[in-house]
């Protein structure tokens, strides 16, 4: 079974940064893509990224494309996600997830796709 544990959140001013991990084991972290979600109190888990087991087509939300980057260091089985020109909008508790079914490449980027989710990491963009 597949852990999957999620670090880098923090409190930061809008307009900065801040970089995620996704460290997973359990697992061969390689075969499998990985996403991004995040929710906001009061609001339903949404997509945020996604990338495939080999690092190709990464895959974004139109709120957060130009401005968060997601990639993958298999040799390390984690996943990041790098996120630039926060806003306050951005504030919620990011989770990371990994595909279901290995070596996926489907173009459906909703919760059901995803099989194991990590605990989250809040992210707090004060304005």
């Amino acid at each position: 079974q597949v852990q999957l544990v999620e670090s880098g959140g923090g409190l930061v001013q809008a307009g900065g940064s801040l970089r995620l991990s996704c460290a997973a084991s359990g697992r061969t972290f390689s075969m499998y893509g990985m996403g991004w979600f995040r929710q906001a109190p009061g609001k339903e888990r949404e997509f945020v990224a996604a990338i495939r087991w080999n690092g190709n087509s990464p895959y974004y939300a139109d709120s957060v494309k130009g401005r968060f980057t997601i990639s993958r260091d298999n040799a390390k089985s984690t996943v990041y996600l790098q996120m630039n020109s926060l806003k306050p909008e951005d504030t919620a508790v990011y989770y990371c997830a990994t595909d279901r079914q290995p070596y996926y490449g489907g173009r459906d980027y909703g919760v059901g796709r995803f099989g194991s989710w990590g605990q989250g990491t809040q992210v707090t963009v004060s304005s």
